[in-house]
């Protein structure tokens, strides 16, 4: 790195303004992607099991996102004969559907087509993942542009990092309490340096707890951790207010010692949501790493982004009123302290 390139880092990232004003439009675009969202349930993920339990039967799992008080119209279809055993047992589960039921297939799963009828018709992906007797799983991410794919006889290791790594980007970048924290991060560290040791603290602290409690090493129940990471996205916001108001606080003194202990909880949360897709067995290693590589690829992404606005930025902000620099954190508080409740009334 040449001294020209280091000193317009430093450039881009010295005004308190600029990046205040830049995390203010940030924000708010997390804001309104967040409240869209909420409306528009069907951009999440359906996911489909099915686990093996004797020779040719299996267990399946269908879970789909709710439209108010109807699921979306989804349903798993197989290219070879298949039966049912039991009725299908439906149950709400927070804002997704739940379905239930066992089935036989007269042709054997591997070599054919599986695929989620209807979904070509939406803007949600679907994971699907079956889990063989011999202890061998195919996962595969089905798309609307591509709602069927072909079970392998044995599925390969690039395959399984393929669809761990683009999991991984895809649950940073619409994790939106994630994104957050990280913002906060941007707003309150000043200096290249400070800030790169922050982000390289909190990325080897997620990937940690993230690691530990995949495999089973850590057990902590999901709502807690859930609704500490949001008071811990309020505490940073608390941190950038009372540094503007010329306090400085823990986290202008040692920011890479807190970014590192709220990753840990941060990890726990990735965690918690790889566990809702599981590990194939043959390849658990890859799968969880390349799903660590995901959300740290996602992670740089959406940093990346941030400051390539402060460099496009930088002249037009710096003209904007010095109050302007408070509404990042407020906003982002805000936001956190509302999640917080949200997730404590729901332990």
């Amino acid at each position: 790195m040449n001294e020209h390139f280091r000193c317009n880092i430093r450039a881009w990232l010295a005004p308190v303004a600029v990046r205040s004003a830049v995390a203010s439009m940030a924000g708010f675009v997390i804001f309104c992607l967040l409240g869209a969202a909420s409306l528009a349930h069907e951009v999440r993920p359906s996911y489909l099991e099915l686990r093996e339990i004797q020779s040719g039967e299996f267990s399946v799992l269908f879970k789909t996102p709710m439209l108010g008080e109807l699921r979306l119209a989804l349903t798993p279809e197989f290219s070879g004969r298949t039966e049912a055993l039991t009725p299908i047992a439906t149950r709400a589960a927070g804002d997704a559907a739940v379905q239930t039921w066992r089935l036989r297939a007269l042709d054997p799963l591997r070599g054919q087509m599986v695929g989620i009828a209807g979904l070509n018709g939406t803007m949600t992906d679907a994971l699907v993942r079956i889990e063989f007797i011999d202890g061998t799983a195919w996962v595969q991410r089905l798309t609307p542009q591509q709602p069927a794919a072909s079970v392998p006889q044995r599925q390969s290791g690039w395959v399984v990092a393929n669809v761990y790594f683009k999991l991984g980007v895809e649950h940073i970048l619409t994790g939106a309490d994630h994104l957050l924290f990280v913002l906060a991060l941007l707003i309150i560290v000043r200096g290249t340096w400070p800030l790169v040791k922050t982000i390289t603290a909190f990325t080897v602290a997620h990937s940690i707890t993230l690691a530990l409690a995949t495999l089973g090493f850590v057990d902590v129940p999901s709502k807690p951790v859930e609704a500490t990471i949001a008071l811990s996205i309020a505490f940073v916001a608390a941190e950038i207010v009372y540094a503007y108001r010329g306090r400085q606080g823990f986290i202008q003194r040692a920011p890479w010692i807190v970014a590192f202990a709220f990753g840990l909880l941060h990890g726990l949360g990735f965690a918690g949501a790889l566990r809702e897709v599981g590990l194939p067995s043959e390849h658990i290693p890859t799968a969880l790493l390349f799903f660590n590589l995901g959300v740290e690829i996602g992670q740089l992404l959406f940093v990346a982004a941030m400051l390539s606005i402060v460099w496009v930025f930088r002249s037009q902000l710096t003209a904007l009123p010095r109050w302007t620099r408070l509404l990042p954190p407020y906003a982002i508080g805000s936001v956190a302290m509302v999640w917080v409740v949200q997730r404590v009334a729901a332990f």
